[in-house]
């Protein structure tokens, strides 16, 4: 396993690389540290011999008095080098923590924009799997694992009888550890795909408590959940019972090893070809031969979860555009232009909006209108860059959003998503998008131009209530205002608005146009998506919709007379 988290693989480098290195230069210091501590091993076993096949017979209390103190030294750096090596591999854990941090957080919020059917945490558990891995008895187990090898060299020398049996024994193990992988490669996978399932249904139960409960529906989902959960539960059993298993019959086999060692060396010195220190040497060397077998076979579900951690993140993590450093641009004053815009929702190949075009300029509200389905949400998640273009391209100024740092952009853009769900934190800071340090005055001033300010005032702690969960504790209507307010704080010149008004009552919706005549006012581009028409009285330009196409696009005075009842009717 360790040997493929450090490897490189062909096809250019990975965005692991820098990390592989860093743990090949920290391997390079385990083995030469594994290579110290494998000698001293041999420490014990040659002071059985010596006091078997000299102090005894020479009844010697200073010899035995000397060597008892030279392998209480080899004992002491044993240990010490033992624990150095092992805070080298807790070391190496952390600092991968710390270099993907960053990268798994932008990976979460990759996939769940882009990939809907994906688990979006599943990157942080794999992170978590592998660390947990470094820091486990699993990789000195492989380290010391080559090594047998080496005492297996030893007891040749003994004797060679003493290395033949001790080799066959090693040929055992290693097939009893092919075997393993063998019988749990599939049964992890099916473990981890099922255990997925588990997790996201359980986060829908938890995201729609109420109304599952209201419904009806929890002994449903509830039913889902126990077969979900046998299943898993059977799956890691199986797992869980051929490690165990395989785990059993190794150490079976060791101790019946060890005991034939002890009979192969009894034989020798019966025959007169060893000494009797001989029998307890090779009792020993062979016990640390095997012992780095058992425990592989031992930690071996974890070792087979971590080698499939790194690589779903090596697959994963190449999604990610690597920032670089750009020029900073001017903010956007003058206009959005979209041009040819071709868009698939997110998880899908399937084009649902097609050749999308149009200029707005500063001052300028558009509303996008046309029957449900016809591709209105999924056009204004492409103009605030969240689909990519499959072809065309959307521009500030004449600069596309691959131009602009990403925090950079954000500051020039207002969004209010169809679903509304504010951060776990105070109405301020929702507001300030948890801006550090907000000025409290330009947190006030977005909440007065969304005509919330009052609304937040009469909450039971003001500006500092907090919000909850997805804004759990606020009503639909107020989490709708308060991220309005958010999408206008510091005035960005884009503001985009996906059913603003879906949970507002009247005096919100009167709050909701004045919003967006104050943002034309100051010189925004403002793109509304409504089925309201009171929305109407605050645009100057309509985009129709239908099966993902622009049927019309020009002054509302124009077209609105003629072509929304039609719309709004398939609305």
């Amino acid at each position: 396993m360790t040997t493929d988290l450090v490897a490189m693989q062909d096809g250019g480098p990975s965005p692991l690389a820098g990390i592989k290195a860093r743990l090949r230069h920290g391997m390079i210091w385990v083995g030469v540290l594994s290579a110290v501590l494998n000698m001293l091993l041999l420490s014990g076993s040659i002071y059985m011999m010596m006091v078997y096949d000299m102090v005894l017979p020479g009844r010697s209390i200073p010899t035995l008095l000397g060597l008892l103190l030279m392998v209480i030294i080899a004992y002491s750096f044993q240990g010490f080098f033992e624990a150095l090596r092992a805070r080298i591999f807790m070391h190496l854990a952390a600092s991968m923590e710390v270099d993907l941090s960053d990268r798994i957080h932008r990976l979460v919020g990759l996939i769940a924009r882009r990939s809907p059917g994906r688990d979006p945490l599943q990157p942080v558990r794999d992170l978590d799997q592998i660390r947990s891995f470094l820091a486990s008895a699993g990789p000195m187990a492989l380290m010391d694992l080559p090594w047998m090898v080496f005492f297996i060299i030893v007891l040749f020398l003994l004797h060679p009888y003493l290395g033949i049996t001790v080799l066959l024994g090693a040929v055992v193990l290693v097939a009893l550890t092919a075997i393993t992988n063998k019988l749990t490669a599939a049964q992890t996978v099916r473990m981890t795909r099922i255990g997925n399932i588990r997790t996201r249904l359980a986060d829908t139960s938890r995201r729609h408590a109420e109304a599952l409960y209201v419904m009806g529906m929890e002994s449903r989902i509830r039913m889902a959940w126990s077969t979900i959960s046998t299943q898993y539960l059977g799956a890691h059993e199986r797992v869980s019972n051929v490690v165990s298993t395989m785990s059993t019959i190794s150490k079976m086999v060791r101790l019946l090893l060890q005991s034939l060692v002890l009979t192969v060396g009894a034989l020798l010195v019966m025959n007169g070809y060893a000494s009797g220190g001989v029998i307890f040497a090779s009792s020993i060397l062979s016990a640390r031969a095997f012992g780095p077998v058992e425990l592989v076979i031992g930690n071996w579900r974890t070792l087979v979860a971590a080698r499939d951690s790194w690589q779903r993140l090596e697959e994963s993590l190449p999604q990610l555009v690597e920032d670089r450093a750009l020029m900073p641009l001017r903010a956007p004053r003058r206009a959005l232009s979209v041009e040819d815009l071709t868009l698939s929702p997110a998880g899908s190949e399937e084009r649902t909006v097609f050749n999308i075009s149009f200029l707005a300029q500063a001052g300028e509200a558009i509303a996008v209108l046309g029957p449900s389905g016809c591709g209105k949400s999924t056009l204004v998640r492409g103009l605030v860059g969240i689909l990519p273009a499959v072809t065309g391209s959307v521009r500030l100024d004449g600069a596309t959003f691959d131009q602009w740092d990403i925090d950079n952009l954000g500051r020039h853009i207002g969004y209010v998503p169809q679903n509304v769900e504010l951060l776990t934190g105070t109405v301020a800071e929702n507001i300030a998008r948890f801006e550090p340090d907000a000025p409290a005055d330009l947190v006030i001033e977005a909440a007065r131009q969304a005509g919330v300010h009052d609304l937040i005032l009469h909450l039971p702690e003001g500006y500092d209530t907090q919000v909850g969960t997805d804004g759990a504790r606020l009503s639909a209507g107020q989490r709708q205002r308060i991220a309005l307010a958010r999408a206008l704080y510091r005035d960005p010149f884009l503001l985009v608005l996906d059913e603003p008004n879906s949970n507002l009552d009247a005096p919100g919706e009167e709050a909701l146009c004045d919003a967006v005549a104050m943002a034309k006012t100051r010189g925004a581009v403002v793109i509304v998506v409504a089925h309201r028409p009171s929305i109407l009285q605050a645009v100057d330009i309509v985009l129709l919709m239908r099966n993902g196409r622009a049927q019309a696009f020009g002054p509302k005075e124009r077209l609105v007379p003629h072509l929304l009842p039609a719309a709004a009717q398939k609305a």
